[in-house]
C-alpha cells in the first residue's frame, strides 16, 4: 500500500468479522452453510420453473429471475468474506473493490425493479383477472412472455447504467490515508467516506439514484397492493378472500423482508456509529433475504411444491 493524494495502486481493507480465532472456523462454517443453502436454493427455483410446462407463467417467470439476481448478489459478497476468514488477509485491491460495490448495487437496484414488476402482476391478476390474458380487451394489463421480459430487460438495462455512471464517478475522488472500511464487502456508500477529496457530487447523485431507484419501485409497489387489498376486500366470500391472497402472499412476504432489511441498513448508517452494528445490518440485506427467498415461495405455493417434487424425484 502506497499512501497519497491520489488513487494508484493500493488496497482497502475490509472489517475482519471476529478477532477470535477460535470463532473463525464456526463464522466460516456459518456462511459457507448460508451461502450454499442460497445457490441451491434458488438454483432449484429455477430448474423447477424451466422443467414444470404449468409454471410457465408471468409469477413464475418473474420468481425465477429474483432466484437468478438472488444468487448473483449473494455470490459478489460471500465467496470473497469466506476467502478472506480462511487466509487471513482482509485486504482487496482497488480495482476489486469498485468492481465488488458495482456488482453489489447492480443486483440490489435490479431485484428492487423485479420485485415491482412482480407486485404489477399480481395487481393485474387479482384486480383486472378478465384482461389479464385477454389480450382483445386491455393490451396493456396482458403479462404475456414478451412483456415479462421487456419489463426484465429494462430493469436490467437500468440496474447496468446506474451501477457503471456510479462506480464510474468513484473514479474522480482521491483517497489519501484512510483505507479500512467497515463493512466485509466493498459498499459505494462506505468507499465515498473514505475519500479525502470533495465528494459532494458522488453523494448527490448517489441519493438521487436512491430515491428514484428506491422510491419509484416502492412506489409502484404500494401503490400495487393498496389496490390489491381493495379489490380484495370487495370479495364476498372468505374463501374467495383467502385465494385471492394467498397469490401474493408469497411475494409480499418477500418485499417486506427486502425493504425492512434495506431501512435497518439505512438507519443503522445514519444514527450509529458502531461499526458491529453497521456490519450486522448489511449482512441482514445482502445475505439473510437471499436465503429466505426459496423457502418462501416453496412453502406457500402448492404448484412449486410439487414442481419442485417433481424435479427432485427426476434427479434422484
Amino acid at each position: 500500500m502506497e499512501p497519497g493524494n491520489q488513487t494508484g495502486i493500493f488496497h482497502f481493507f475490509l472489517m475482519e468479522l471476529t478477532h477470535d480465532a477460535t470463532m473463525e472456523p464456526l463464522i466460516f462454517g456459518l456462511f459457507l452453510f448460508t451461502y450454499l443453502v442460497t445457490i441451491l436454493g434458488n438454483l432449484l427455483i429455477i430448474l423447477a420453473v424451466i422443467s414444470d410446462s404449468h409454471l410457465q407463467t408471468p409469477m413464475y417467470l418473474f420468481l425465477s429471475k429474483l432466484s437468478f439476481t438472488d444468487i448473483c448478489l449473494s455470490t459478489t459478497t460471500v465467496p470473497n468474506m469466506l476467502k478472506n476468514i480462511h487466509t487471513h488477509d482482509q485486504s482487496i485491491s482497488y480495482a476489486g473493490c469498485l468492481t465488488q460495490a458495482c456488482f453489489v448495487l447492480n443486483f440490489a437496484v435490479l431485484e428492487s425493479c423485479v420485485l415491482a414488476a412482480m407486485a404489477y402482476d399480481r395487481y393485474a391478476a387479482i384486480c383486472h383477472p378478465l384482461n389479464y390474458t385477454v389480450a382483445s380487451l386491455r393490451p396493456a394489463l396482458i403479462m404475456n412472455p414478451n412483456f415479462c421480459c421487456l419489463l426484465i430487460l429494462l430493469s436490467l438495462i437500468i440496474s447496468i447504467v446506474n451501477s457503471l455512471l456510479q462506480c464510474l464517478m468513484v473514479l474522480r475522488l482521491s483517497f489519501c490515508t484512510n483505507f479500512q472500511l467497515p463493512l466485509f464487502f466493498c459498499e459505494l456508500a462506505q468507499v465515498m467516506k473514505l475519500a479525502c477529496s470533495d465528494a459532494l457530487i458522488n453523494y448527490i447523485l448517489i441519493y438521487l439514484a436512491t430515491f428514484i431507484f428506491g422510491g419509484i419501485p416502492i412506489s409502484g409497489i404500494i401503490f400495487s397492493y393498496t389496490r390489491i387489498v381493495s379489490s380484495i376486500l370487495r370479495i364476498s366470500s372468505l374463501k374467495g378472500r383467502y385465494k385471492a391472497f394467498s397469490t401474493c402472499g408469497s411475494h409480499f412476504v418477500v418485499v417486506s423482508l427486502f425493504y425492512g432489511a434495506a431501512v435497518g441498513v439505512y438507519i443503522s448508517s445514519a444514527i450509529t456509529v458502531s461499526p458491529q452494528i453497521t456490519t450486522v445490518s448489511y449482512m441482514m440485506y445482502t445475505v439473510l433475504p437471499q436465503m429466505l427467498n426459496p423457502f418462501i415461495y416453496s412453502l406457500r405455493n402448492k404448484d412449486m411444491k410439487k414442481a419442485l417434487g417433481k424435479l427432485i424425484t427426476k434427479v434422484s
